[in-house]
């Protein structure tokens, strides 16, 4: 049974319904699409080219940005469209057996559409569910926690074509487990303490905005999304534009594998989060602020828009802010649609004007023109959570917890092999092995600090601080005990980049693959110590040539396992000398199967 496609009611139906949410402007391409797939289910030709008129975009560019991002279909994806999270930990704990089971009882194989139409089944990169791994998205809606017993209960209800709404509500609870909290998770900020601390600070002082920009660099706050740069200088050098409105943004775009503390944050401290914004807004001189959602926590849009429209009403949106005459600013939600790439903050602000994710040349920084040229400050979802506290309790008392270099705390996604997943918040300067400890770690060779992108550590190097003087991290933090094969777990990471590049510069676009290439070459019996060499290699042109930080990162995984497990490479290469990765006569053999022929000049080299 071919699926039909929608009719031109439907399709004019569904594309009128996203117009009248988001307007006409080319920088909603993307939200636009987004929610037309929501009630189409996918994007038939007849959607893109209403959307391109519409929106007065070339059809060229709608289909572009269709292209681009893995949770936009120009195919009929079946009424059921199951995702398993692709995540290292996810494979650790059993997602690749129950993926084989699902296909098993469903009749379709991964990567594509039953024949009927019914269900898809796929992969993707990580929904930020590590802490209940094995996890999947069945049409964008999370099920955590998925063992035998749960894929065979998901695969009856798609067989008995049972609408989502009528599936069990637990399937989709999603547990946030906070193991240790400090001051940000346990704090009891109302809405509006911290906005009008910072209004009474400015007033008090006389100089206005600028005693809450002074606040935050004296708090020396550092960006929480790993690569901390100073909070304060960024939004002090975007509020001396003279290009007004300025813009802020949050990121919360959280696709580093193993990171899920943001999901945390969106669902329980919604508040927090858009009062750390406003703060900012009121620093920087700003009139409009944009949250990027990733695609995978769609399924919190609804609780946050609730939270938005709850602030307008208490004046902490809006016009005249907390009484406030002049102080104006307001939040958007956009969605986005599967990106990791789209985490970079130029990037980020691409897929916000609607088009695709590609990072921007620098100069100029996003401070001084981003989105839509004006003024831009990109924070994560964290760092605007700290920056609403310093407001309110005063830069001495943030500085009070972490080190000298790292003031305040830090949230860590701890998963993998330790009996205690979750959320654990320290103070800066907590060893690996004090985190390894409270989430009840054994026999722990390697951790993996700020997901691929990040350093991976062994067993000697655990007396080692979390904090910017020494181990640098988004939040991400993958246990490895003795039992897994590092060699891989980095060949893992090696198809995660591959696949996650967006193409644009050759070094990433090229280098990755090849990154790739050389880890199944390996795997396959077929390596060398010239490929290790070549690993280096490309490591070093990777991480020089690159655009964006992606390709700088690319090889990270690799280079640390190698320096620091390098026998897992080494027992499986088969020959000290060069050794081709294809078979030319072994590709050869169903031709001689098909002409009959097996005589000497049928193959290369020496005959059978």
């Amino acid at each position: 049974m071919t699926p039909e496609i929608p009719n031109d009611v439907a399709i004019e139906s569904a594309v009128q319904k996203a117009l009248l949410n988001w307007g006409v402007a080319p920088t909603h391409t993307l939200q636009v699409l987004r929610e037309t797939q929501e009630q189409l289910g996918w994007l038939p030709s007849g959607a893109l080219e209403r959307v391109a008129a519409a929106l007065n975009v070339s059809i060229a560019t709608v289909r572009g940005v269709v292209a681009f991002y893995s949770f936009l279909y120009a195919e009929p994806q079946g009424a059921y469209r199951v995702l398993f999270s692709d995540n290292v930990t996810d494979r650790m704990r059993g997602s690749a057996d129950r993926l084989r089971e699902m296909s098993q009882r469903l009749w379709v194989e991964p990567g594509k559409v039953s024949e009927d139409g019914l269900v898809s089944l796929g992969r993707t990169s990580s929904i930020g569910l590590c802490d209940h791994a094995p996890a999947l998205l069945v049409n964008g809606r999370p099920i955590p926690d998925v063992d035998a017993r749960r894929a065979d209960e998901i695969c009856e209800l798609i067989l008995a074509r049972v609408p989502m709404t009528d599936w069990p509500r637990e399937f989709f609870v999603v547990e946030d487990r906070v193991r240790r909290a400090d001051v940000m998770l346990n704090d009891p900020l109302q809405p509006g303490e911290a906005i009008r601390a910072a209004l009474e600070r400015g007033d008090a002082l006389g100089n206005g905005a600028q005693a809450t920009l002074d606040e935050i660099k004296r708090a020396r706050l550092l960006g929480r999304g790993g690569a901390g740069f100073t909070t304060g200088v960024k939004w002090e050098s975007c509020s001396r534009q003279a290009v007004t409105p300025r813009v802020v943004v949050c990121n919360a775009d959280e696709g580093e594998p193993g990171t899920f503390k943001d999901r945390l944050l969106l669902n329980r401290h919604a508040d927090l989060i858009f009062e750390g914004m406003t703060v900012a807004a009121h620093g920087i001189g700003a009139t409009q602020g944009f949250v990027y959602l990733r695609g995978e926590y769609r399924y919190l849009l609804d609780a946050l828009l609730e939270t938005l429209q709850r602030r307008r009403r208490a004046a902490l949106l809006g016009t005249s802010i907390c009484g406030r005459p002049g102080f104006d600013f307001d939040i958007q939600v956009h969605v986005g649609a599967g990106s990791y790439v789209c985490g970079e903050a130029s990037a980020l602000v691409e897929s916000l004007e609607g088009k695709r994710g590609i990072p921007r040349n620098r100069p100029p920084r996003l401070a001084e023109r981003g989105y839509l040229g004006r003024p831009t400050i990109v924070n994560n979802v964290e760092s605007y959570c700290a920056a609403a506290l310093i407001l309110r309790h005063g830069a001495d008392w943030f500085r009070g917890r972490g080190t000298e270099r790292s003031a305040g705390t830090k949230l860590l996604s701890v998963c993998g092999d330790c009996e205690r997943t979750g959320i654990y918040e320290y103070p800066f300067g907590v060893t690996v092995q004090q985190v390894l400890d409270d989430a009840g770690a054994r026999d722990t060779i390697a951790v993996q600090v700020g997901g691929p992108s990040g350093v991976c550590i062994g067993q000697d190097e655990f007396a080692r601080r979390i904090g910017f003087e020494d181990i640098e991290t988004g939040g991400s933090f993958m246990v490895f005990d003795s039992s897994r094969d590092m060699f891989e777990i980095a060949r893992h990471f090696a198809h995660f980049f591959a696949h996650e590049s967006c193409g644009f510069c050759t070094p990433c676009r090229v280098g990755t693959s090849l990154l790739r290439n050389l880890m199944d070459k390996i795997r396959d019996g077929k390596g060398s110590q010239h490929d290790l060499v070549t690993i280096e290699e490309l490591g070093g042109l990777l991480r020089k040539a690159s655009h964006c930080g992606l390709g700088e990162s690319a090889s990270r995984p690799l280079l640390d396992t190698l320096q620091r497990f390098r026998p897992a490479y080494e027992r499986r290469l088969e020959s000290p000398a060069v050794e081709p990765s294809f078979d030319l006569d072994g590709a050869l053999s169903r031709a001689r199967r098909m002409t009959g022929r097996d005589d000497e000049g049928a193959h290369l080299g020496e005959a059978p």
